[in-house]
């Protein structure tokens, strides 16, 4: 009998030992909703998921889509961090109440005015809007100085934008904010009644002015360097930046926050920390040709240095404002 109790013991304790053992093998999950497109941010979250062992669960879509998603969601949301292409969706979040505040060690990586003022976001890469245009049927002396002249009536059936565009959305907000609302429901009805031409994204604006389908195009800096990559310098195809101090040249930034419903705090704020690391800002430099924002890293040679680019001082932590700019692009009959 002693020696079955000893037998029935150890077998007991072996099985408690499988049982943590098992337990321990199983990885933390995160779930990342992300409105950065996959081959943007997939190979850093990737990356992340192998060096951590944390097995990342993407899900992408359009930026204000997802946060609309996560506000839909509410406290049975499965998000742990929310990865936007713009300040303004991850205001939104933030004045909803659904993140969670960022550690400050991790917060003054930035510069302040690329982070929440109330520590609630972290842009981890700065993106500036331009104009893509077709050189071999623009000179760039021929470009207006201001977004604002677009209207006349000599681009008409010229031009394309992305109005369904998180990024786009974002620039129409920081027009409401620094021209007032009313000059921009103008600007917006002048564009349409000029015939600007809606695409889908903003590659495929790039790649409408490359054929010459139209003559220029309101994008974000980086997507054309992608296309040179691919296609070679005769890609016949260029960026241009407002020579004022004009809001054309908005410069947002890319960022991330936990979400208020994080199931996995700790690991999410990893993640946030990888994003700002060296290591992955020089991917941001080098392999999205977007703007580091930490200081140890600088930006490709490519770039217009950030510290040269031309704009009027916007507050990203005001961008948040969505719900007026989707009200009076549905007015305007852009959604």
């Amino acid at each position: 009998m002693r020696y079955l109790a000893l037998g029935i013991v150890l077998v007991l304790v072996g099985s408690m030992l499988t049982v943590d053992t098992a337990r321990g093998q199983q990885p933390t999950v995160l779930t990342v909703y992300s409105g950065r497109a996959q081959p943007l941010v997939g190979p850093l979250l990737e990356q992340f998921g192998r060096t951590s062992g944390v097995q990342i669960r993407p899900r992408y879509g359009e930026t204000t889509a997802i946060a609309a998603t996560i506000m839909e969601e509410g406290p049975n949301s499965p998000a742990d961090v929310y990865f936007a292409q713009d300040a303004g969706a991850l205001g939104f979040l933030a004045y909803s109440g659904r993140l969670r505040r960022l550690p400050d060690s991790v917060l003054q990586r930035v510069e302040t005015r690329f982070r929440s003022v109330d520590g609630l976001w972290v842009g981890v890469s700065g993106r500036a809007r331009v104009v893509v245009y077709n050189t071999r049927k623009v000179a760039p002396r021929d470009l207006p100085e201001s977004i604002a002249d677009f209207t006349h009536s000599r681009w008409r059936g010229r031009i394309g934008w992305a109005p369904t565009n998180g990024s786009f959305q974002a620039h129409i907000t920081a027009m409401r904010l620094v021209w007032g609302n009313e000059r921009a429901r103008r600007w917006l009805e002048g564009m349409r009644a000029n015939g600007a031409r809606a695409y889908p994204s903003n590659p495929a604006i790039v790649a409408a002015v490359g054929t010459g389908e139209i003559d220029v195009g309101f994008v974000n800096n980086y997507y054309l360097f992608q296309f040179l990559r691919e296609r070679g310098e005769a890609f016949p195809v260029r960026n241009y930046m407002f020579r004022g101090d004009d809001i054309g040249n908005l410069v947002n930034v890319a960022g991330v926050g936990i979400v208020d419903t994080s199931r996995n705090p700790a690991a999410a704020l990893r993640l946030v920390e990888f994003l700002l690391s060296p290591e992955a800002q020089r991917h941001f430099a080098n392999a999205t040709y977007e703007y580091p924002l930490i200081r140890e890293v600088s930006a490709h040679a490519m770039l217009v240095p950030l510290a040269q680019i031309r704009t009027p001082h916007v507050d990203l932590n005001y961008l948040q404002a969505l719900d007026a700019t989707l009200r009076m692009l549905r007015e305007v009959g852009l959604l």
